[in-house]
């Protein structure tokens, strides 16, 4: 049965072999959409392992980019990870960030809103910590269908132990949903809001390789597996491998969704 707060994030190292790692191949695309121009002061917030300070340090051409993040371990984990004098890290939420008003020019967030307690509250922060005219953007996996790992996991549980709907993050983050992003961004001001789809692929060498980070611990379909009995776990893994098919070579090939945002603070 579901039971408890399943949103653990205790293990960068952990996060990096779960989601982590498809979040990098996101960043990219992400940051050409935005297109900024250089020499800009980038705040990063909820950052993480520091996949999207790294992106942009190497494809931006910052002045500076500050992490903040909520979780000590990955704020300790993207400071001993990203080795650039153009970076800082320290611990803050998408409300409270530390920094002082028009302190960046851009504000970005990867994978982090649908887990906001109050995004009016985070996109508060982020106007005001923005210069006129800065850029707030941010980019969220498309939870309720294309963000395949994550679809297909939530529908085998869910076919096991109905109670895991509750945990199921397509039906948790409506905020992950690309017309309440665009509303939410309308309603904090910004605007040229504009919305698109980032798709890459997330190819797999095995079941073993897709079904480990599963038992991690670390994010909400880890956290509800650790609540599982290892029968319970053998089950539902066999459940997975029977909704996912393999190629000839024995490789899983699946697509990962993101919804990307993006919007100017007024000047």
């Amino acid at each position: 049965m579901a039971t408890g707060d399943s949103d653990r994030w205790s293990s960068g190292t952990a996060y990096d072999g779960f989601v982590g790692r498809w979040s990098r191949l996101v960043a990219p695309e992400f940051l050409m959409w935005l297109d900024v121009s250089a020499g800009r002061r980038w705040l990063d917030v909820g950052c993480g392992t520091g996949g999207l300070t790294e992106a942009i340090l190497d494809q931006c051409v910052p002045r500076s980019v500050v992490g903040v993040d909520p979780s000590e371990a990955f704020v300790a984990h993207a400071r001993a990870a990203v080795a650039d004098g153009r970076s800082s890290f320290h611990a803050g939420t998408a409300a409270e960030t530390g920094l002082a008003d028009s302190a960046v020019d851009v504000v970005v967030s990867g994978l982090v809103l649908n887990f906001v307690p109050d995004i009016r509250l985070a996109l508060r922060e982020a106007c005001r910590v923005t210069s006129p005219d800065g850029v707030i953007a941010a980019y969220v996996w498309d939870y309720a269908d294309r963000m395949e790992l994550l679809r297909r996991f939530w529908d085998a549980a869910v076919a096991l132990d109905p109670s895991a709907q509750s945990l199921d993050e397509g039906v948790r983050f409506k905020a992950a949903e690309p017309q309440a992003l665009a509303r939410a961004f309308g309603a904090a001001g910004l605007e040229s809001v504009a919305v698109r789809p980032i798709d890459i692929p997330t190819v797999f060498a095995g079941l073993e390789e897709l079904w480990t980070p599963f038992l991690s611990g670390t994010g909400p379909a880890p956290g509800y597996v650790a609540t599982l009995t290892e029968g319970a776990r053998d089950t539902l893994r066999d459940r997975l491998r029977a909704a996912i098919a393999t190629e000839p070579d024995g490789s899983i090939r699946l697509t990962a969704r993101a919804w990307a945002i993006k919007g100017r603070r007024p000047s």
